[in-house]
């Protein structure tokens, strides 16, 4: 099932790819040394990219990097160009039948070619810099269960994806992004790691997982990218040695005054219902749960639970997918309470693919909660 997915997600691409080729060739002048050298860049961008997907795990790590970078950025130009091809076909549409521009397609084709890739320059610039720079979103919410008079500091992080992209160096920046913030509990909330955990051993990543600072401990669960891995569960083995807990539809009581929750990921149609996971705990502790994907909020509702810390959307990561991200979720991104429960979906520290952010916010989440 999942090899027949690749073979038509494969050859959507490509369609896609052809039009973007098509219409760029059309948009620059006949005759012209531009024509070839669009041709050879576009195919050659194309091959990086798809050999990037499939291959660059096995690549020296410089090599991998890239061919990742390059590959990546590819993908959100080649995005953007087809939206831009797509409005111009479609105003050369009306135009036939309403005839509101001037004759001449050709020079309307080529500057609307040449103002999206000006444009599309400028957003990477500032998309790259939000990627670089992660906002902290800061959470205070409280418990309506029967108070202890206590408050916790959790540090809550979605969306890592180490491994190529994101390489031991930056790893390295979000450990101490996240120890500035004196975490008195640091949650992982699925897809720490991205496709394959071959790169994350090879740079003995572990180092820097132990080096996180947190006086109750760090929790993680899995997201899709966990069960992508060369076997199951071998991200959680992984984070384990580490000195990481990692909760597979499974809860923990942590200093005898609350509950962490974890359910594995939904990509896993055997994981547990919610109802059996926290199906004899003690209802008068608060109970925080790490889902990775934002589906059925209500289940946390109906289950006690104080505080839901989701991920898996990026928000979308680049514009206009923040857009298609609000209409697929009930809470796509952000904050939400309902009855006594609080959710945050965050947009995520780290991210897959292209390191850009437009439209929206690499983050890390502190949540103060009174209880």
């Amino acid at each position: 099932m999942r090899i027949g997915f690749f073979i038509v997600a494969f050859a959507v691409l490509i369609s896609i790819n052809s039009y973007v080729v098509v219409r760029g060739w059309q948009a620059l002048p006949a005759a012209s040394v531009l024509r070839p050298i669009y041709l050879i860049s576009m195919i050659a961008l194309f091959l990086i990219l798809m050999v990037n997907m499939i291959f660059a795990e096995h690549f020296p790590e410089p090599i991998a990097k890239v061919f990742s970078f390059v590959g990546f950025t590819y993908l959100i130009v080649f995005v953007y160009l087809m939206l831009s091809f797509l409005l111009v076909d479609i105003i050369r549409v009306f135009n036939y039948f309403i005839h509101f521009l001037p004759e001449g397609m050709a020079a309307f084709r080529l500057w609307g070619m040449a103002a999206t890739l000006v444009v599309v320059t400028i957003a990477l610039i500032v998309g790259n810099y939000k990627f670089n720079h992660p906002s902290i979103v800061t959470l205070n919410i409280s418990s309506d269960k029967p108070k202890q008079n206590k408050e916790l500091k959790i540090v809550a992080v979605s969306d890592i994806h180490v491994g190529i992209s994101i390489d031991k160096i930056r790893l390295q920046s979000y450990v101490k992004l996240i120890n500035d913030q004196h975490p008195d509990i640091v949650l992982m909330a699925g897809d720490v790691s991205d496709r394959s955990m071959i790169p994350v051993k090879a740079q003995h990543m572990d180092e820097e997982f132990r080096s996180i600072k947190a006086r109750l401990g760090v929790f993680a669960i899995n997201g899709n990218h966990e069960h992508y891995a060369e076997e199951p569960n071998e991200t959680a083995k992984y984070l384990s040695s580490a000195g990481i807990t990692d909760l597979i539809d499974s809860a923990c009581l942590v200093d005898n005054s609350f509950y962490i929750v974890g359910r594995d990921d939904r990509s896993n149609p055997k994981r547990k219902a919610l109802s059996e996971i926290v199906k004899g705990l003690n209802p008068d502790l608060p109970k925080i749960l790490m889902d990775h994907q934002p589906y059925h909020l209500q289940d946390a509702e109906q289950n006690g639970i104080d505080f839901q810390i989701s991920g898996h959307t990026h928000n979308g990561q680049f514009f206009p997918g923040n857009l298609i991200v609000k209409w697929m979720y009930e809470l796509g991104y952000g904050y939400l309470k309902k009855g006594s429960t609080n959710y945050y979906v965050s947009s995520g520290l780290g991210l897959w693919g292209p390191h850009y952010r437009i439209g929206t916010q690499s983050e890390l989440v502190v949540v103060n909660l009174k209880y």
